[in-house]
């Protein structure tokens, strides 16, 4: 990292290095110590920083890319952000096919970063012309001079967090560190970091969130993929209706699933206890831990990392807004307080 005095070069220099803070209340009922590796730290607001930056440089090294050329991705908003940061202080243009499950927020901060993007419909096979991979395929072979990331698919995924959120993790614990939880989507992620924790501890227990919706806990625990386990659900960037060669499966011990609608209320219980203004799959990887915990899965001098992916602020028209939480269903009369807590003087 070029610095001087935290004098940076540019935005991307402040990319990684993200804290872990420990979570004095969410998990304060079970044995154990619990951090959250915060990754909305980083100056695209999320992970995905992490692989926008170690992909395109990789490509750049190889001669792969040049100034001027077309990056093109398929996202769920995050990757997009991140891909669309680095072109611009990179020079390269930027194309996005984007899940019509990604919030409006997410959608109009593409555009903002200056990306084209191509909203294609969520709940279509893989394999449909309109699904976003398909049509992030049709545009590299139309626009000349153009690079498909598809993070999906590429081992630079696995490599990003495997250069540094691993390392960043052990070090900051101190090699203590005895479970991993988090979120499974591409797999990128937890595949990398696991990855790198196991070389130097294999008795780390590596943990892994997806939704209920979703292949990717059967086709770990039976290697099969089950067309029977999808449908439609709302968390965004987590679990996928196809088997993402980016996830390394040998690294993760075990998966728990986890519901839309919990997640939503621990992404909102997480802001009001601990301050941390984080993410949908943030919700989800926390409720996985209160799932586990509730099991009597850990123990006293065990020190358990969460990743928490991204930054609340992609969410205001989702699960911050109490006008969707409704339409979802998801107030009842036990998660009903938010609508209370606003009050309007005449």
């Amino acid at each position: 990292m070029k610095h001087r005095n935290q004098v940076f070069d540019n935005v991307l220099d402040l990319v990684g290095k993200t804290p872990l803070i420990k979570l004095n209340k969410m998990a304060s009922q079970f044995e154990g110590n619990f951090y959250a590796k915060v990754e909305s730290f980083n100056p695209g607001h999320s992970s995905k920083d992490r692989i926008a930056l170690y992909i395109i440089e990789q490509a750049e090294k190889q001669g792969i890319l040049s100034p001027g050329d077309t990056i093109i991705e398929t996202t769920s908003g995050n990757t997009g952000f991140s891909i669309a940061m680095v072109s611009i202080i990179k020079g390269y243009d930027c194309v996005l096919a984007v899940s019509s499950k990604s919030s409006a927020d997410k959608i109009d901060m593409l555009k903002t970063m200056g990306a084209k993007v191509y909203v294609c419909p969520a709940h279509v096979s893989a394999d449909d012309p309109r699904s976003y991979y398909e049509v992030a395929k049709r545009l590299h072979s139309e626009i000349k001079g153009s690079v498909y990331i598809n993070q999906y698919f590429n081992q630079l995924n696995i490599d990003a967090h495997y250069a540094s959120t691993g390392p960043e993790i052990w070090n900051q614990t101190e090699g203590k560190i005895t479970h991993l939880v988090a979120c499974s989507g591409t797999g990128g992620t937890i595949s990398g970091t696991a990855k790198y924790l196991k070389e130097q501890n294999p008795n780390i227990q590596v943990i892994g969130v997806d939704a209920f919706g979703s292949v990717i806990k059967k086709y770990h625990e039976t290697k099969e993929f089950d067309e029977q386990e999808i449908y439609p659900y709302r968390i965004e960037g987590l679990g996928k209706n196809l088997i993402p060669t980016a996830t390394d499966f040998d690294t993760i011990d075990e998966f728990v699933k986890v519901t839309d609608e919990e997640s939503a209320h621990t992404a909102r219980l997480i802001a009001k206890t601990e301050g941390l203004f984080v993410g949908y799959t943030s919700g989800a990887a926390m409720q996985a831990i209160k799932q586990l915990g509730e099991e009597g899965r850990f123990k006293k001098n065990d020190y358990v990392v969460v990743i928490f992916p991204d930054h609340g602020s992609r969410y205001m028209s989702k699960i911050y807004s109490d006008k969707w939480m409704k339409e979802q269903g998801f107030f009842d009369s036990i998660n009903a307080e938010a609508l209370q807590s606003i009050e309007y003087i005449k």
